[in-house]
């Protein structure tokens, strides 16, 4: 799967607005598809978005960092919505959220079949090429919301490294933009 050429797909998308919103929003926050397609106006924090745990696999509230960029398609598309409703909302109204198999939907219409992506692929993605390139594993973790998986330091350890999650998730939106260039200039 090259990232550059679904970044391509997904600017050049001409569906629903908040859709490819959601597409593009999906990737850059490293989150599950339903944190995305449920998200509301009122867990952005700016610069950030505190998930409830109600949607979370975690047992407590999630705050995730957003980069630069997706914070502009957050600006992009806040006008499309209601003022207290979903962030990303149904084509059908404004009052629904995105259907559950928008983003996969979305995904097939571009003409990527499940074999090569799926809207909760992009966090596999994101795991992957942060870790060939030697990022710090324990940030990547918490930037994908995983639980430590040893009993132990998971009770001792409660660090949760917002510095470092901030500057990885700047650094992922960045690498997100430089692979989506290369992939305009190779055409």
């Amino acid at each position: 799967m090259e990232l550059g050429g679904l970044l391509v797909s997904i600017d050049e998308y001409d569906g629903w607005p908040t859709l490819r919103a959601a597409l593009l929003f999906a990737l850059l926050v490293m989150v599950r598809p339903v944190e995305v397609w449920l998200m509301k106006k009122n867990e952005v924090n700016w610069p950030s978005w505190k998930i409830p745990a109600a949607r979370m696999k975690l047992p407590r509230d999630f705050e995730a960092p957003l980069s630069k960029q997706a914070l502009q398609v957050l600006k992009d598309v806040w006008e499309l919505s209601e003022p207290d409703g979903y962030v990303f909302p149904s084509v059908r109204s404004r009052k629904k959220s995105l259907s559950e198999n928008a983003l996969t939907s979305a995904l097939r219409r571009m003409g990527y079949s499940k074999d090569e992506m799926t809207a909760h692929g992009f966090k596999a993605s994101a795991s992957t090429i942060l870790n060939e390139r030697q990022f710090n594993h324990d940030v990547i973790e918490l930037c994908l919301a995983h639980e430590e998986e040893d009993d132990e330091r998971r009770a001792y350890n409660r660090a949760r490294h917002w510095k470092a999650r901030v500057q990885l998730m700047q650094d992922w939106a960045d690498l997100l933009d430089s692979f989506r260039t290369l992939k305009r200039k190779a055409v």
